[in-house]
């Protein structure tokens, strides 16, 4: 595996690339890779010639009050990981490289980034979406690999691409879980003994709703407040629980085919996010 710092040797050796004829996949992310990573790398390994995962700890995206100095960094564990996985480069550029002196032009999506995280943390979605747009500028990849877990955000990225016209495809994969079923996230290194233990609350709210329309609930407000009691079960207080459209994030009063169930909650010093998708069409729930 090749690691690459600049843009120009970037597209360099991805113009060789292209002109054999192979096809490239990219896999965005911001480091601290854990097995939710890993399934996004070998995903695009097994369908590509080659594989481009960039390591960017974007500042864009963060707000003031956010963690990105204490955001997690070990970029040789990452090369280890990205290496070991059958990647072809690492592309793992500094601050100055994307964001050069005089940088001025800002993405924006609107709609589906104002509400749920986007309303959470103003700013947030501009950041995803203007580093997202200079990394598939950057790649020029075939397909895109981004994790279910950022729901909001890859629906945000689709909206992104098909507006501006970006010739690749995003392909959005399951979430990975730890064995209790917690989601996979570089932020969970933030959780102590105690906050591990109840950072499955959020896995726990997921599984009480996803009860609650197996048993027939379809009042997104009653699926709600069942969600709600689950984490309180563990002293767990969200900033949201949301029962939402799956293309448009809209608010719905009542669950009919395929709803998204999306919270975040604080646990201990970290944020954390998760969803599901509850599916009424046969009366059975389908995890994400």
């Amino acid at each position: 595996m090749r690691v690459i710092r600049t843009v120009s040797e970037l597209r360099s050796l991805l113009r060789t690339e292209r002109l054999a004829e192979r096809t490239i996949g990219l896999v965005p992310t911001m480091g601290a890779f854990h097995a939710g990573h890993r399934s996004l790398m070998e995903r695009a390994v097994a369908a590509h010639a080659v594989t481009v995962v960039s390591l960017f700890v974007n500042p864009t995206q963060f707000a003031p009050t956010d963690d990105l100095d204490a955001y997690p960094r070990d970029e040789q564990r990452d090369a280890d990981v990205a290496s070991s996985a059958g990647v072809d480069y690492l592309f793992a550029p500094s601050v100055d490289e994307v964001y050069p002196a005089g940088f001025a032009t800002t993405v924006s999506v609107a709609g589906v980034a104002a509400t749920l995280e986007g309303a959470h943390r103003p700013g947030h979605f501009d950041g995803v979406a203007t580093v997202v747009s200079k990394l598939l500028n950057m790649v020029q990849p075939d397909v895109a690999y981004f994790g279910q877990k950022d729901a909001q955000q890859a629906l945000v990225i689709r909206r992104l691409v098909r507006d501006l016209d970006i010739p690749v495809r995003i392909e959005v994969c399951p979430t990975v879980r730890e064995p209790d079923g917690l989601a996979m996230s570089s932020r969970n290194a933030y959780l102590g003994t105690d906050d591990r233990v109840r950072a499955i609350a959020l896995r726990r709210a997921l599984d009480a709703a996803e009860a609650a329309v197996a048993g027939g609930q379809r009042e997104a407000a009653a699926v709600e407040r069942v969600a709600r009691a689950a984490l309180a079960e563990y002293a767990v207080e969200p900033e949201y629980v949301a029962l939402v459209a799956t293309d448009t994030l809209a608010p719905v009063d009542r669950l009919d085919g395929e709803v998204l169930l999306a919270l975040a909650a604080r646990v201990g010093p970290a944020r954390l996010i998760d969803n599901t998708i509850l599916t009424t069409t046969d009366g059975a729930p389908v995890s994400a």
